[in-house]
Formats: structure tokens, sequence, C-alpha cells
């Protein structure tokens, strides 16, 4: 995953990300970089936002990995709520940093627009970051929003609302969740590419990976005894017990 066919699409919150952002920093940093941007920073309507999110995303048709930030996070969650499947199959995964409870009773009123907040499971792999000390959301309701989109989570310790004023300019710390998404997307991938996955450990997924690379001519079927551990029949019938459910929550320090 870690290469220029991917396309980081940048999703500013509130007011956007001005210069010494953390998120303009990737922005510069990362290869295949965008920016999503709104007509209206100040007063958002959120159906402007949506539109303004999914033009972004079908400006071509390279897979993208969404880096939103507080509103853009509540936004990102409104997009795929309402997004046809093909544009969904296009975003591979996102970071979600501080994202806005615009249903908390101190939300702003120009934000009020974006309740209630969507709470279906996300249809790609997605990592949460949050702060134990977030005027914008509390750290039980950020776990909470993780859990019901289907993210992993980390809460950070006096954090803010992880941007300019609480001291993150660069937030280099950041990548290290970039990259663990980038993670989760990778078995997410295999997962589909594999339906024996969740059974299999490292020797027996570097053999199937080999057959992959090599596009071997001889099917890749793993033995009887590889697959004991979850109750599959047998290779002879990889659809029996094939059903996966992806590992959706997970609290992180």
């Amino acid at each position: 995953m870690r290469n220029e066919s991917i396309r980081y699409l940048i999703v500013p919150g509130w007011q956007g990300s001005p210069e010494d952002h953390w998120q303009t920093h990737w922005q510069n940093s990362l290869p295949n970089s965008a920016r999503v941007e709104q007509a209206d920073w100040l007063t958002p309507r959120r159906e402007d936002w949506v539109a303004a999110l999914a033009e972004a995303i079908a400006i071509d048709d390279t897979p993208v990995i969404l880096i939103a930030h507080s509103l853009g996070c509540i936004t990102v969650a409104h997009w795929a709520a309402r997004a046809p499947a093909a544009a969904l199959r296009q975003v591979r995964g996102a970071l979600l940093v501080a994202p806005a409870d615009v249903e908390r009773a101190a939300c702003a009123p120009a934000l009020r627009n974006f309740a209630p907040i969507p709470r279906d499971l996300l249809p790609f792999p997605s990592q949460v970051v949050s702060s134990d000390n977030d005027s914008a959301v509390s750290a039980p309701r950020a776990l909470e929003l993780a859990r019901d989109w289907g993210a992993e989570a980390g809460i950070l310790a006096g954090a803010g609302h992880i941007n300019v004023k609480s001291g993150h300019q660069r937030w280099e710390q950041g990548f290290a969740y970039l990259y663990r998404l980038q993670n989760r997307m990778e078995q997410h991938a295999l997962r589909r590419a594999c339906p024996y996955f969740p059974c299999l450990n490292a020797p027996v997924l570097r053999r199937f990976w080999a057959g992959v690379c090599h596009e071997s001519s001889h099917p890749f079927r793993p033995a009887a005894a590889d697959l004991s551990r979850c109750g599959k029949k047998s290779p002879e019938h990889p659809r029996q017990g094939a059903g996966v459910r992806r590992s959706t929550f997970a609290t992180t320090a």
C-alpha cells in the first residue's frame, strides 16, 4: 500500500487547516496528496461539504486514503452513508482525527446541521485518533463513534483537539497511525483475496503470497491441519464456513 498509486486526500474541518496545521504539513510531505476545498469554511452546509468530498474522490479513479480532521471526519461518515458502491470501493481507508461531536450540547450552531452523525459501519478500514481532553468530543464519545464505524481507536493524553492550538503542527507521531491504517488495509485486501485468511499462520500465508506473486498455475489450497483452528471442513470445500467477520474495535494508548 505504501506506493505512489495511492492518492492521499486531506479533508479539513471547520475553518480549514492553516499553513502551520499538521494536515498542511502532511499534504506537503506525502506523495500524490491533495486537499478537499470547500466553498465556505466558516458556515459549512452538510450537503455542500459532502458534495465537495465526493467530487474530490471522483476526480480520477486512483485509490484513495482519506485523512480527515474534526468536522472533516463527520463529512466522511455522511459521504460513506450515501455514496454509490463504486465510489466506496475507491476509498481504501480513512484516518479520522479528532472527530467533532456535532450532537453535543455545546456544539457551535454553525455545525449543528451535520447532526445526527451517521453510525453505520464504514465499508473500508478506518482509524480514529482522539484525545482525553478534546473540547469537541469526549474520549468515551470518540470510542463510541469508533465502535459504530468499525474503526480502531487511539486516545492520546492531553492532546486537545490535535490542531495548531494544541501544539500539533507537524505531528510526526500521527504517521504511526497512518502506517497502522495501511497495515490494516493490506490485511483487508488479503482477506478479500483469500477466504482462509483468519485461520492461517505466517508460513502458510507466505505460501499463499508466493502463489499469488508468481501467478502459479496451481491454485493455493491450505492443508486441512491449517484450517483446524477455526473449524473449516477442508480445502476441497472452500465455501464451507468461509464467512469472515472483520475485527471492528481495538483501543490503544
